[in-house]
């Protein structure tokens, strides 16, 4: 039997935890639509002030399949999940956020996908309900990675998707102090399969992002996949 891996990176997520939690083992229930298939969850918590690191305690303690690192410090949105990923044990593994902005629903389709031979399988947001400034920053700051960089960026993707083992291997393989995974993906992802989907808004609780964050993430894929850039190797 394959198994799947769920990362669900969080932080300050008190109030998704368990709703998501609910939902992802839904999927593997009898008669829904991973039945057939072994796996684990795994949250990776970035050192959350607000009782999220409580809340993680009382789901893995009612399910063996639930598992948690407790990370000892805030080691940043592209660290903790990409250290989580070489965490996992399964033959994929999917990454989704814990606000339910990316669809759990889509996880079904990721498996298919890869089960027809992708390798990765990338969720690109096509629509979203998210600020609309938001998302107009984030667009401009695709378009400039795309004519500045020496890989091709798959543009509104941050993450939301299906990762082979194999390629969860080749990443344990890197040492990459400040590791950008969307350039990652686009360099060395192999077989790449994009599905487009809607972001939703958050179910519950604040939004981490803002103008530092996505600041922050465009100096990160400027120094590391531009021309202009220092490629980290």
């Amino acid at each position: 039997m394959k198994k799947i891996s769920i990362l669900v990176p969080c932080y300050n997520e008190v109030e998704n935890v368990g709703p998501m939690s609910e939902a992802l083992t839904a999927l593997f229930e009898q008669g829904a639509a991973l039945e057939n298939y072994d796996h684990e969850i795994l949250f990776i918590d970035n050192c959350s002030t607000d009782g999220t690191r409580d809340e993680i305690e009382k789901i893995c303690a009612g399910d063996k399949k639930i598992k948690a690192i407790f990370n000892v410090r805030n080691f940043g949105q592209f660290n903790s999940p990409y250290y989580g990923m070489q965490q996992t044990t399964g033959d994929c593994t999917v990454v989704i956020c814990c606000d339910f902005q990316d669809p759990v629903e889509m996880i079904p389709q990721f498996v298919k996908e890869w089960e027809d031979g992708w390798q990765i399988v990338c969720g690109v947001k096509a629509t979203s309900k998210e600020n609309p400034f938001i998302r107009h920053l984030r667009t401009i700051y695709y378009r400039m990675i795309k004519r500045m960089s020496d890989v091709d960026i798959i543009e509104h993707f941050t993450g939301f998707g299906l990762y082979d083992k194999s390629f969860i291997d080749t990443l344990k393989t890197f040492d990459e102090p400040e590791p950008f995974l969307r350039g990652i993906v686009a360099e060395l992802g192999g077989k790449i399969k994009t599905v487009p989907y809607e972001q939703q808004k958050r179910a519950a609780g604040k939004t981490h992002n803002n103008f530092k964050t996505l600041y922050d993430a465009a100096m990160l894929s400027f120094t590391s996949y531009t021309k202009v850039g220092i490629r980290i190797s």
